[in-house]
């Protein structure tokens, strides 16, 4: 995996993990809080995997 792919994907899911767990905390406060981990856990894995996917290696070769 190449750095700048890695500095693109671990931002975004720190974002999503952050905004997952505040979203869940605020509106969903009665689901107990192993699940809502779990769920963000998922949250977070699942937008690493697109963003891996929708960040390309060769960016700028395939500009020009």
């Amino acid at each position: 995996m190449k750095s700048k792919r890695v500095t693109f994907i671990i931002p975004i899911m720190m974002v999503v993990g952050i905004a997952s767990i505040w979203m869940l905390q605020t509106g969903y406060s009665e689901i107990d809080l192993t699940i809502r981990l779990f769920i963000t856990f998922g949250a977070v894995v699942f937008s690493g995997i697109i963003s891996y996917f929708l960040f390309p290696e060769n960016e700028e070769n395939k500009r020009r």
